[in-house]
This record gives structure tokens, sequence and C-alpha cells, in this order.
């Protein structure tokens, strides 16, 4: 979570806007896909918008089993007033973008930075092997289930919809049992807006990214582990677990990307992601000294916690 330093200013983005984040090096297909991106400011009419701000805060707009688990942290703003600026596309990815926005109170010091996830409308969603992963999900309509089955356009969006509800389920039970995961702070139809990792308005780095010495690959690599373990107890397998959507600040290890998090009872390939998960993780940290033993001894330990009744 970052907040506003003095030296920040508000810098709404527009529609067709080529911004460049640092960190961030955008393709020109990147380019061409969010100046096509529907903003909040696209959706609202100009006599509902804000007199400062891109749109009002939406926390008021969702339901208290949409928010973040309570106590919520001092740093969430739930004021009636506040409102939230745009400050640019953070990560694109094949299911989503990845906002980063500002929820502030204004004419007050008190602001937020956040990271805003949406999940993209029927024509552009490519849900990739999805069906591996809902396995076991099933849908409460069958109705629902047969379009998106169907990948019909009611049935993408519903699609859509459920990944950002199964995100933000995943985050809030995750958090709760001391999982390292950013702070589900809403979700809001198909976007879900979470504490942002990072110093500043710049992202903190993806575990692929760092050049730890033997002490940190060590502290990160026991950290790793006992996340895997507290999943597994939960149920869960990531399902996509790496160093590409795993993150580092300030020495702590943070887990991302959770729409695919699977149920390893419930589906039939639940024990096959755990144990990729385990897998991909564990070569990243074996080529940096981590005995391979340990990771295999960790695999082990992880499907006997699963095996329990």
């Amino acid at each position: 979570m970052a907040r506003k330093s003095e030296s920040d200013s508000f810098q709404p983005i527009r529609r067709g806007r080529k911004q460049r984040n640092r960190g961030e090096i955008f393709s020109s297909e990147d380019h061409e896909r969010y100046a096509s991106m529907r903003t909040v400011e696209d959706e609202m009419p100009n006599d509902d918008r804000p007199p400062a701000g891109d749109r009002w805060s939406i926390w008021w707009d969702s339901e208290p089993l949409q928010r973040g688990p309570e106590p919520h942290p001092e740093w969430v703003i739930t004021d009636h007033g506040a409102v939230d600026y745009e400050l640019g596309v953070l990560k694109t990815g094949k299911e989503a973008d990845v906002f980063l926005i500002e929820r502030a109170v204004p004419d007050t010091d008190r602001s937020v930075i956040l990271a805003s996830k949406r999940y993209r409308s029927a024509e552009h969603t490519q849900f990739n092997r999805a069906g591996d992963y809902i396995a076991g999900r099933g849908a409460k309509r069958s109705r629902d289930a047969r379009a998106m089955a169907k990948r019909t356009t009611f049935g993408l969006e519903q699609a859509a919809t459920r990944w950002a509800a199964a995100e933000f389920d995943a985050l809030k039970r995750l958090y709760q049992v001391g999982v390292p995961v950013p702070y589900p702070v809403q979700v809001h139809g198909t976007e879900v807006i979470m504490e942002f990792i990072g110093d500043g308005r710049t992202a903190a780095p993806r575990l692929a990214e760092t050049r730890p010495d033997p002490d940190e690959v060590e502290s990160l690599w026991e950290q790793a582990a006992e996340a895997l373990r507290r999943m597994t107890e939960l149920g869960f397998a990531h399902g996509d677990l790496s160093p590409y959507n795993t993150v580092v600040h300030e020495g702590r290890l943070v887990v991302l990307d959770l729409p695919q998090v699977v149920d390893i009872y419930a589906n039939p390939l639940g024990m096959d992601f755990l144990t990729r998960d385990v897998e991909n993780l564990g070569s990243w940290f074996a080529t940096r000294g981590i005995d391979r033993e340990a990771v295999g001894d960790l695999h082990a330990e992880v499907l006997a916690l699963a095996a329990r009744p």
C-alpha cells in the first residue's frame, strides 16, 4: 500500500493517451489496446461526475460482503465524499488489465494509491484454459453455465464477473489466514480494487526481477514455503504460481493474481495444480542456492497436508 507524497500530483488518464509507467514497457499492440479501453470516465454521464477526480468512490456502491474483511486497515478510505483519480495502466494481461488509481477526500490530505484490476469485456476477453481452473466450481444457475460453456456474449460477461468475484473471495480468505496477499478493498462487477504493493506509484518488482543475496534468498524461500502451506491448509492451490506473479516489497514476498485459484478437493486436477505451484516456484529458488531436496521436501509436505481428512 502506498500513500500520496506531497510531490505527487493528480494525473487522470484520458482515453487514447499512450502512457508509460516506470518499469513498464508497452508494445505498439499494448498501446493500441490501451487506447480502446473504456475508462471509468467514459462510462459516467457528465452530470454525474464529481467536481474533482474521475468518479465518485464506488465504496458505497458495494454491499458489505463485497468489501474487504474487517477490521478495515486505517488507510482504507470509506468517506461518502471520496473520489477516485485514474493514474494510468500498471499492467496488461489476457483476461484483465491493472490500473493505478488514487482514492482521495478532496480538500484534505487523506488519499491512498490502489490497484484496480478490471476484467475484460466480452469482445476483448480470452479465458484460455478456463475449464481446467473452474472445474468443480459450478455456476449456480444452469442458464449461466450453458452460456459460459457456449462462450456467448452473455456467457463471457458472466465469466468475467465470476473471475473477479473468485479473485476477491480468494484474496479475502487468504488474507484472513495470514497468506501474504494484497488487502482486498472491494469488488464491483468486473473490477477488483486492492492494496497497491509498491512505493509511491512504482510497483514492487516481481520475484523474477530481483537479485537477492544468499540470506535474502533463504528468507524469501521460507516465506514462499509458508504461503504454500497455508494455502494448502485452506484447501487451495494458486493454480499458476511462479516468480512472475509474486513480488518482493521491503523483504516481504507477496502473492498476486488469484482469479484461477483452485479448490484442490473439488477440482479433479487440484493435486496437479498444487504440484505445479511448488515446482514452478521451487525451480526458481533452486537455481539461486536453495537445495533441490528442500523443494522436494516441501512438495511432499504440502501433498501430505492436502491428504489430511
